[in-house]
Order: C-alpha cells, then structure tokens, then sequence
C-alpha cells in the first residue's frame, strides 16, 4: 500500500474543548482545553454527547485522552460562581428550579457519560496526571484504563457538599467494591499509579511518554478479534452482575448458539 492509498484520519467534531477524530475502526476523543487542564463545563459535555452520535458505524474502539499534562482537572470552577457559565442555570438556579427540572438538567449532564459503555465499541481512557472528580468520572465511564505513571485520581465532590452524581458511582463500586469506594469518595484523596493499578482503576500503568503507544498497542489488540464475539462478550460481561448464576449460564447459551449460526451462515 503506497501513502497514498493510507486513508488520513477524520475530524468529525471540533468544539466547546471536544475533539472527535476517525481512523477507520478507532475513533479518538480528546479534551482540548490544556490551558484549563480539560475541566469540564456543560458545553463540553452536550459536546462529547454530540461526539457519541457521530461515531460511524464502522468505529470499534473509541479512545478518550486529554491534551496537555492533565486528562481533566474536573469541573470548571466557574460553575461554582453565582453566575455560573453563560447561558447556562447556575446551581442556585438549579436549586432553586422544581425536582422535576433538577432531575432534568442532571440527567442530561449524564448522557455525556453514559455512551462509552455501549456494546458496540469497546472505550479506553488514556490518563495522565490530574483526573478529579467529573474528570475522574468519566475516565471510569470508559471500558478500560491505560495511566501514565504520573495520574493522580481523586474524587473531591463530598469535600464540597455534594455527590459523585456524572455516572462515576456504579463503575467505582464495581472495580474496587463498597468500603474503598466509600473512602475514595469521602475522603476525597488522592488515588496515585501504583494504588489504581493494584486495585483495579487501571489496566495498566505506563511512562507517561509511553502512554499513547501502549494505547495504540491495546486498541490493536482489541481489533484483533471479530467484531460480533467481542460485541457479544461484552453485553455477557456488563449483564452479569445483574443476573444470577444461573441467568448468566443462560445467557451464555443464547450468546454462543448465536455467534455458531452466525459462523455458519445460519443467522437470522
């Protein structure tokens, strides 16, 4: 294959500090605000919402960085101002709005940390130095965790008055289980490499200078396997704890006898 016939990656999307690119089967997302360390505001989100819709098809790994020496130094401190970002209900506003708006204007916040998970694609963060709170959240929204040696994990939302609400919770629990969960959380502290790999934040921890190869590598391997096995054993995987021993033996059965007739040119 001569350069010319190499296909150049796409930009999809370019806005509010979301950047979305394709290269044929690997789409990445990356936060490029570095001047703010990537906090985050709800521009940036409805934009990685939008980022999400846009995905083509043919996309099997979605990749999420962040530019410059932090992933996301979590939410903007703007929000926490009486005016809030412009355009936008401030947390008086929204305090003061009924439950049903409230509910709303969270809910919709969320969507932005909600899409990684979909069985269509399997989602890496790639981290480096500071993931705080939202930024800490949405490196957990992803499927997989690749850390620079340098990332610095922290969940600071109970020091403030509040709760993890952007979708970090569910993930937390299931990785590292209820007692660390609750004293990450309350505590706030930081959670350093060599902690989130032994518990299970990260799936691997690297030189910071190694980080994108060490992505690239797992995103190859990731292809390496047939789209649909890897669809199917992921919806088994992420329903499993939701089902009883015996559902899941169940949904393995259905899972398989799909993927036989598939291979045998026998789908429905």
């Amino acid at each position: 294959m001569t350069a010319a016939d190499r296909r150049l990656p796409v930009t999809l999307l370019d806005k509010d500090g979301v950047q979305l690119t394709v290269d044929d089967a690997v789409a990445t997302v990356t936060l490029s605000n570095p001047t703010k360390r990537n906090a985050q505001s709800p521009a940036m989100w409805r934009a990685l919402i939008e980022a999400g819709q846009l995905l083509p098809g043919t996309v099997r790994v979605v990749v999420l960085r962040g530019e410059g020496k932090s992933f996301s130094a979590g939410l903007d401190r703007q929000a926490f101002t009486p005016e809030g970002f412009d355009g936008e209900p401030s947390f008086l506003d929204m305090a003061r709005g009924s439950d049903a708006e409230l509910d709303a204007t969270i809910e919709e916040y969320q969507r932005a940390f909600t899409w990684w998970r979909r069985n269509d694609i399997v989602s890496i963060a790639a981290v480096q130095g500071h993931a705080i709170g939202a930024g800490f959240q949405l490196a957990l929204a992803c499927d997989l965790r690749v850390c620079a040696d340098d990332v610095q994990f922290a969940m600071r939302e109970t020091s403030l008055g509040l709760v993890p609400d952007l979708t970090g919770t569910h993930p937390l629990i299931g990785l590292v289980g209820y007692a660390r969960a609750l004293e990450i959380c309350a505590t706030g502290r930081f959670v350093h490499a060599d902690e989130a790999e032994r518990v299970g934040l990260a799936n691997l921890v690297v030189p910071g200078a190694e980080l994108d190869a060490a992505v690239r590598d797992l995103a190859a391997a990731l292809l390496a396997a047939p789209r649909n096995a890897v669809i199917e054993t992921k919806a088994l995987l992420r329903g499993a704890t939701g089902r009883t021993y015996e559902e899941q033996r169940t949904a393995e059965r259905a899972a398989q006898g799909r993927r036989l007739r598939d291979l045998a040119g026998l789908a429905e």
